[in-house]
């Protein structure tokens, strides 16, 4: 899988509107600031859409699948074939994502970013893989540059259909046996963050099951530790997986389409930081869902100083903490959009 168009290019928030947006949003009938963190949402959104009146058009959440080399060393205590198990139950309408993007109104797509197993076309499903699932990081990079440049584009192609379709708010999930393991790598080498406070349990790793993911990826970041894995592409392309390279693409594109960014947990979160050490500028157009229970996470989120709307102990992915964050972006277009004004409903305001 091979494509020549560029990569996106994301230009910082334009701020030339903030204070007619502050305006807008301190003259509804309240308390300045009573709406707290929704306030700052809507400012966000205004300053990204470059509107005093901020919407939420076709919001999409786009499910990244992709299997792992790695998981061949038993970092996690499910096998592989649970990947795709984990596809079919998305397309079946199954899984957690499926009811909680019923819930916030989202536009549900999955994609086959490089499954091990090899899928059938289906109704739901975007079927591009770069290949059969990575290599084992433990012993040679997960994937080529190349591989890595290909995921990247194909992310990015799939946002700008969204796009193309009217959507302005998206949130990325994953599903990928072992993909915790990719993304504390990703974490310990773009952080600097030594790899035991990067590791977590996964999906439920036991006390000696945690000891040995800790020293497996321990010795993988030492065995890439004299080589080129040191630009952000030769760190994705070291330890990413491939729905991990194309989630960093999708929010590359986003970003440059001036979408609403919700963030997901750690690996999404993790493809987050490849994007942001590209392109700075695209945290500016993310919202952060959640603090999700795996370790690291919340390290993720200081790196980014970013405060999350939730915290609901969840350590699923999928991309369920930007679903059930959604509600909190609808809540606040909709006070700055259908609340009266001090002077339009006849309210004295303070300095009256």
């Amino acid at each position: 899988m091979t494509s020549s168009a560029p990569l996106p290019v994301v230009e910082p928030l334009d701020q030339s509107l903030r204070a007619e947006l502050q305006r807008v949003i301190d003259t509804r009938t309240k308390p300045p600031g009573s709406l707290g963190r929704l306030e700052s949402i809507a400012l966000q959104m205004g300053l990204i859409q470059r509107s005093t009146r901020p919407t939420i058009q076709r919001p999409a959440m786009i499910v990244f699948a992709g299997d792992h080399g790695i998981a061949h060393e038993g970092v996690s205590p499910y096998p592989q074939a649970v990947t795709v198990q984990m596809v079919a139950n998305f397309l079946a309408g199954g899984a957690a994502i499926n009811a909680l993007s019923g819930v916030a109104g989202l536009e549900l797509e999955v994609v086959n970013a490089g499954v091990a197993t090899p899928l059938d076309d289906a109704p739901g499903l975007v079927n591009t893989p770069v290949a059969a699932g990575t290599r084992n990081f433990a012993h040679e990079p997960a994937m080529t540059r190349e591989e890595a440049l290909a995921a990247l584009q194909a992310g990015a192609a799939r946002v700008r259909h969204h796009a193309s379709l009217g959507t302005n708010v998206i949130g990325f999930g994953e599903m990928g046996i072992a993909n915790t393991s990719s993304a504390a790598c990703l974490m310990s080498r773009l952080c600097g963050v030594p790899i035991d406070d990067c590791v977590g349990r996964g999906t439920g790793l036991d006390n000696a099951g945690l000891a040995r993911k800790r020293e497996i990826l321990a010795a993988a970041l030492a065995f890439h530790a004299t080589d080129d894995a040191r630009t952000p592409l030769d760190v994705l392309a070291t330890f990413g997986g491939f729905e991990i390279a194309m989630m960093t693409g999708a929010y590359l594109a986003a970003a440059e389409a001036r979408m609403t960014i919700v963030v997901d947990g750690f690996i999404a979160t993790s493809a987050l930081l490849v994007a942001d050490a590209m392109s700075p500028a695209v945290r500016e157009y993310c919202v952060f869902a959640h603090a999700s229970n795996e370790a690291g996470h919340r390290r993720m989120l200081a790196h980014f100083g970013a405060t999350p709307l939730l915290e609901l102990d969840l350590r699923l992915g999928e991309g369920t903490g930007a679903a059930l964050a959604v509600p909190l972006l609808r809540a606040a277009v909709a006070f700055v959009e259908r609340m009266a004004s001090f002077e339009s409903a006849g309210v004295d305001d303070r300095d009256a």
